[in-house]
């Protein structure tokens, strides 16, 4: 089989990033983080099933939009 090139903006995900949180989350609701992409920091909507603090640092598993994502507290348990 040959090989499949990814998609030009495959690199951009910021899934597996760690962030700071910049608004508070509350429990599966709207918050904000800071992201380290394309070589610079940017602001993303932010969801978590639980409340997170402002300044705690997370994870993003998840990008159901190109400014959203779906953090976890990190680090994981």
């Amino acid at each position: 089989m040959g090989s499949v090139d990814p998609p030009a903006d495959a690199g951009q995900s910021p899934v597996g990033a760690i962030g700071r949180v910049t608004v508070s989350i509350p429990p599966g609701g709207l918050g904000e983080v800071l992201l380290p992409v394309r070589g610079g920091t940017e602001a993303f909507a932010a969801w978590c099933d639980q409340p997170v603090a402002r300044h705690t640092r997370v994870l993003v598993v998840e990008c159901p939009s190109a400014r959203s994502v779906v953090v976890v507290p990190f680090p994981v348990d």
